[in-house]
């Protein structure tokens, strides 16, 4: 088995270079990609009243280097990472190295606040779980409640908004804007952890009842095995499954909390990031997802061997318990509340015109004639939610399906997906959607294909972490030995045990999906105002959260809704022994 891997290591590494150059290739073709003049870029960045000239820009282009061409500029600039220079910034002719060395410290040390607070949190979520497998008392039923995926489901930006406005500025608790100590990373980090942690929290739960049921616990509880012991090894034997996921998080958490960074005024790597993409400062943006890649990569590599400390030996020799589970029978009443609640919102805001103005009625809070208050510009927020409804659901489940398939498809091959999984990763959303938007153009299927093309890496991630566990199973080798061919080993063994989570995962990630595709037309990618798409919704109200939070809440509300829809929609349950069943060996083996 060694021999094999080390056979397989060289061609995987091979692959995740191939990629990564791929990646700053694009990043640094954005420019004449995008058909758009990086000199005239520049002159507006740096003097806006000077008249943009052919011979001012062609003075530009050649103090760039720009007239030598695209490959020769990004030569020159891989050569200068050889010694330890990434150039220089095209806007201000600062050297790129020591601000985007400043800014990735800056989102670790944010990133590591945030991570405690996700550990924390996810714990929290699955403490009742944990309590009830201890005592030996756990019935098969989901433990972790809706709040769970309420808080799941909320975009950071929005609690992060909250938080500065309640915590950093009316009760004045912890300090809102800067970067300053470590009273400052409190709140951002609270912004990033928490969301974080609930959806980890709940993919957590979503396994442990399976770990309680498996032999192993069965036996220690025989035996008089203290169940703290027992809930310790169970959390254990779980953990490996969502360690790629946690990997996912943290790259996620540095590159991509542009909002959260943007909210508290914080120099982090996302900010620059972003900050370079939109000013076309191709030097620093370079450089940026360069330091994205390598964390990336680190942080994948970090995570595959704890996944093999902790179970290494149960992989090898094909011993761990099965992880196949026939779904038991739960009840209906939840996702049929939540979802007519939603239904009935949806119903009532569509009788309203959402464009309607009443400059009268500006930010009037909740009241008969206007359930959910009225935005900025007087316009009725529940007739808003409504229309926006539409558009937003049947667009984010098209595309939530597209990502669940394709992750289910490349995850099942995680030789191949594994490396790609970890460059998409090391994109943020943002500038996956420059680079679609680069290639593809602005229109209605831009959002779309941005978020479709980085969607599918976590639903992959777990797709492979699952598969690898249920290959080294006793039931597999049995029903192996029993004569069952590949294909239907893959069939009725491997997709029956790893689609059910995996798709309770996409579900969970549904809100974020909508939240992610109307955020991208605030930015100028897709739908625009006046559309009452609900990640608009609460981009525009986003600045009156202080003044009428209910502007906000109306969106988000809708949000969470969808959320505990498709969580409870999921339903999980035990996971119980899968008894091999012969197999008719094919003619030619006889």
């Amino acid at each position: 088995m060694p021999k094999a891997v080390v056979r397989g290591g060289a061609p995987v590494l091979l692959w995740r270079a191939v990629l990564a150059a791929a990646l700053l290739c694009g990043v640094g073709l954005l420019p004449w990609l995008s058909h758009t003049d990086p000199a005239l870029t520049v002159l507006r960045a740096r003097s806006a009243e000077r008249t943009a000239t052919p011979e001012v820009l062609d003075a530009i282009r050649d103090g760039l280097g720009l007239d030598a061409g695209p490959a020769h500029l990004l030569g020159d600039w891989l050569g200068g990472l050889l010694h330890g220079d990434a150039g220089r910034s095209w806007i201000s002719g600062a050297e790129v190295t020591p601000s985007v060395l400043e800014a990735l410290g800056v989102s670790l040390l944010l990133m590591g606040a945030a991570l405690a607070v996700a550990a924390v949190t996810a714990v929290a979520v699955c403490a009742r779980t944990l309590r009830l497998g201890a005592l030996r008392r756990l019935d098969g039923r989901r433990s972790a409640g809706t709040g769970s995926a309420v808080l799941a489901t909320l975009p950071d930006f929005l609690t992060a908004s909250v938080l500065a406005t309640v915590v950093g500025v009316q009760l004045g608790w912890l300090p809102a804007l800067g970067w300053y100590g470590p009273q400052w990373t409190v709140l951002p980090a609270l912004s990033l952890g928490l969301p974080a942690g609930a959806l980890l929290g709940r993919m957590l739960d979503d396994l442990l009842p399976g770990a309680f049921a498996e032999p192993w616990a069965l036996a220690a509880a025989a035996r008089g095995v203290r169940g703290r012991a027992v809930a310790r090894q169970a959390l254990r034997r779980c953990v490996p499954g969502l360690l790629p996921n946690a990997g996912l998080f943290v790259v996620g958490l540095t590159g991509g909390a542009v909002a959260v960074e943007q909210v508290f005024d914080i120099p982090g790597l996302g900010r620059l990031s972003l900050q370079a993409a939109v000013a076309q400062d191709l030097p620093v943006l370079q450089a940026g997802t360069l330091a994205l890649v390598v964390l990336a990569a680190a942080v994948g590599g970090l995570a595959r061997l704890a996944a093999r400390l902790l179970i290494g030996p149960a992989l090898r020799d094909g011993a761990l318990p099965s992880l196949h589970r026939p779904a038991p029978s739960r009840s209906t009443t939840p996702p049929l509340l939540y979802g007519g609640l939603l239904l009935a919102v949806v119903a009532f805001g569509l009788t309203r015109d959402p464009l309607e103005l009443d400059t009268a009625a500006r930010l009037r809070p909740p009241s008969p004639a206007h359930p959910f208050g009225t935005d900025a510009l007087g316009r009725d927020l529940l007739a808003r939610v409504g229309h926006g409804a539409l558009d937003t659901l049947v667009l984010a489940g098209a595309v939530s399906a597209a990502a669940l398939l394709l992750g289910v498809l490349l995850g099942l091959l995680p030789r191949f997906s594994g490396p790609l999984v970890d460059t998409v990763n090391a994109v943020p959303p943002v500038l996956a959607a420059l680079l679609v938007t680069a290639v593809a153009g602005s229109g209605a299927a831009t959002p779309a294909l941005a978020v479709a093309a980085v969607a599918w890496a976590p639903l992959a991630a777990h797709t492979s972490a699952l598969l690898r566990q249920e290959r080294a199973t006793t039931h597999l080798a049995a029903t192996r030995g029993l004569g069952a061919s590949p294909l239907q080993l893959l069939r009725h063994e491997l997709l029956p045990a790893v689609v059910p989570p995996v798709l309770r995962h996409a579900l969970l990630r549904l809100p974020g999906v909508a939240l992610s595709l109307a955020a991208l037309g605030f930015l100028g990618l897709g739908a625009q105002p006046p559309s009452p798409e609900w990640g608009l919704l609460l981009a525009e109200n986003q600045p009156y959260a202080e003044r009428a939070p209910w502007a906000s809440l109306a969106p988000a509300a809708a949000l969470a809704l969808l959320g505990a829809v498709s969580v409870t929609a999921g339903g999980g349950g035990v996971r119980r022994p899968r008894v091999p069943r012969p197999w008719r060996r094919r003619r030619n083996d006889a």
